[in-house]
């Protein structure tokens, strides 16, 4: 099931890190495939077009947390594939506990539980 729903592009830009860390946490994949399986993880609520996710990558890469690396396709064409490095595994885990006490915290605050 989809969720048309847009996340706030605010929202998204933080939860970028987050996101992008968990899904090479589970595979290395060229920025599509990153993308889409951010959609396809969250029903697509969180939704980043390519153009946008290469920042993100750039930013992950200059801090040692992912690493890129060229490949060339079937098809002969060249793309850049990512995975996670010891510094991004490392990085993953407090980002988790630090995105879950967040969310928490907004729980209690909106209750939303209620809602």
């Amino acid at each position: 099931m989809t969720n048309n729903h847009k996340t706030p592009t605010a929202l998204k830009r933080g939860s970028a890190e987050l996101a992008v860390l968990s899904v090479l946490a589970e595979a290395p994949l060229h920025g599509y495939q990153i993308a889409k399986r951010i959609r396809e993880q969250t029903a697509g609520v969180v939704n980043f077009d390519v153009a946008s996710l290469y920042p993100v990558l750039y930013g992950l890469e200059s801090r040692g947390l992912v690493k890129g690396e060229w490949e060339v396709a079937a098809s002969g064409r060249r793309r850049r594939h990512y995975r996670l490095t010891p510094g991004g595994h490392r990085r993953l885990k407090p980002l988790r506990r630090e995105w879950r006490e967040f969310f928490r915290a907004l729980n209690r605050l909106a209750r939303l539980a209620d809602a």
